[in-house]
């Protein structure tokens, strides 16, 4: 059924919303927003020491490496889309919409969490993003690179969604050329040495390590994805969101992952042992004498995801404060004062952690997959499956939550449940579950997350879900309509 879309207004330049609903007459952009927004700001340095995780962590040759990644970024970009397209639906934050599922309190379990995560890919982006600007600059130390980074993002935060989208813009387009060229230079006019394809070898181990860490990187983004989709107006319909999201992120992160992992092989191959290899300064060697404008470009990403990442983080300390303050809508001014204090926090763990920090890096990534997992399958089946896009959205911003309550025990309990199931298969440096050992340290935690928890939810939500909860007045998304 197509909506009308109403008359747009001239948006602010400097966003002054935060957390509140978007109005209709507020509503603007297209769908192939969507597309250059995700494939503009992956295209960036941490993305491709990602991709060399595979090569140089897990010791896969590069044909391995290749195929996990595929298949991680493929299946997970159906998640991340999907969320995606819950954004024109509903015009509000993805936090604020989780209230939906887990009642006003409980939702607060989720959204300490993924606060956490932005903070700690913050970190990460400027850590990787200042190590690549001193390589590429002599004259700047990696601690100053670091902060220059932070900077740039927090300005773009305190602009908000516009200057974002902008600057994504500008990245695909840019940061598409400069990786083009760095697959044809090391490619074509360095070449690959006769024993490329020979260097690493399969492992189990590696393998599911790799589809893992790619799954994720689409996954981490579930949480914000229709933060930045919240403005496009409801006609924009589910399924053109959906295929821009999966497609500009897919495509996006799937390439320079793939250099990541080019670039991992052909340092090993110069290495004693793959462990020690530093991805960002073999990428600066490889693609000498384009290093600077190259690198640099991607550094121009970091500042862009950063900007992002702070952006919704920022979204999410709001969504706890207006948790305990229903009336408090913050405004522009609110969300500068929170992007300084999450900087400043990044900031400390990048400066302080940055010496052994791809150790951090991964042990970061398995702790996100545990917690995310059970939360994305509980908002798309709830979505999707049960409520088909119907929210009483007025009731997400009540103290006692409305028909959706202060505590949803039933989305509470999966979730809690759906964490738990995944320890005896998780394989880690801190921590092997007894069934991962069994299958040599393979790690098939997540799948079990959504696979188990994905019917128990249904199920459960199915049994004890109160019937005042539907809304009438939304017109229904089905995911069918994606097909």
């Amino acid at each position: 059924m197509s909506t009308r879309t109403p008359p747009t207004t001239e948006v602010p330049r400097l966003e002054d919303k935060t957390i509140q609903p978007i109005p209709a007459n507020e509503r603007h952009g297209k769908a192939r927003d969507l597309f250059t927004i995700w494939f503009g700001s992956n295209i960036m340095i941490m993305t491709i020491v990602t991709g060399g995780l595979a090569t140089t962590v897990f010791g896969l040759g590069f044909v391995p490496a290749l195929v996990g990644i595929i298949i991680g970024n493929v299946v997970g970009g159906i998640f991340m889309a999907l969320h995606s397209a819950q954004g024109p639906q509903l015009g509000v934050a993805q936090m604020i919409q989780t209230r939906g599922q887990f009642g006003s309190f409980g939702a607060l379990l989720i959204v300490v969490i993924v606060v956490v995560m932005y903070i700690g890919f913050f970190a990460a982006n400027l850590v990787f993003g200042g190590e690549a600007m001193a390589a590429v600059s002599p004259g700047i130390s990696v601690d100053a690179g670091i902060i220059i980074i932070g900077v740039v993002s927090v300005i773009a935060t305190i602009f908000g969604y516009r200057l974002i989208h902008a600057y994504a813009r500008i990245l695909s387009v840019a940061a598409g050329l400069a990786l083009l060229l760095a697959f044809v230079w090391i490619l074509f006019v360095n070449g690959l040495p006769a024993g490329f394809l020979e260097q690493g070898d399969f492992n189990w181990v590696g393998f599911m390590g790799t589809i893992s860490v790619s799954a994720l990187w689409q996954l981490a983004y579930a949480p914000y994805v229709s933060d930045y989709s919240r403005y496009m107006p409801q006609g924009t319909g589910s399924a053109p969101a959906f295929w821009a999201s999966y497609s500009g992120c897919v495509l996006g992160t799937l390439f320079p992952m793939i250099l990541g992992a080019l670039v991992g092989t052909l340092a090993v191959t110069m290495s004693a042992e793959a462990g020690n290899v530093e991805i960002v300064g073999s990428l600066g060697a490889l693609l000498q004498p384009w290093t600077l404008i190259i690198v640099g470009i991607f550094c121009l990403g970091v500042a862009a995801s950063n900007a992002m990442n702070l952006y919704c983080g920022v979204l999410c300390t709001l969504t706890i404060g207006q948790t305990f303050r229903p009336s408090w809508l913050p405004h522009a001014k609110t969300r500068s004062i929170a992007a300084v204090v999450l900087f400043a926090l990044a900031l400390l763990i990048a400066l302080f952690a940055r010496d052994n920090f791809i150790l951090f890096y991964t042990n970061f990534l398995s702790f996100l997959m545990y917690v995310l997992v059970p939360w994305t399958a509980i908002n798309l089946v709830d979505y999707y499956l049960l409520r088909h896009g119907d929210y009483r959205v007025e009731d997400f911003f009540k103290r006692d939550g409305g028909v959706y309550g202060r505590f949803n025990w039933v989305a509470i309990g999966s979730y809690v449940a759906g964490a738990l199931i995944q320890v005896p298969f998780s394989a880690t440096a801190i921590y092997t579950g007894p069934l991962a050992a069994a299958m040599g340290g393979v790690d098939i935690s997540w799948i079990v997350g959504l696979v188990v928890v994905a019917p128990l939810y249904y199920f459960a939500a199915r049994v004890f879900r109160k019937t005042t909860e539907a809304a009438p007045f939304q017109s229904p998304v089905l995911a069918t309509d994606l097909i």
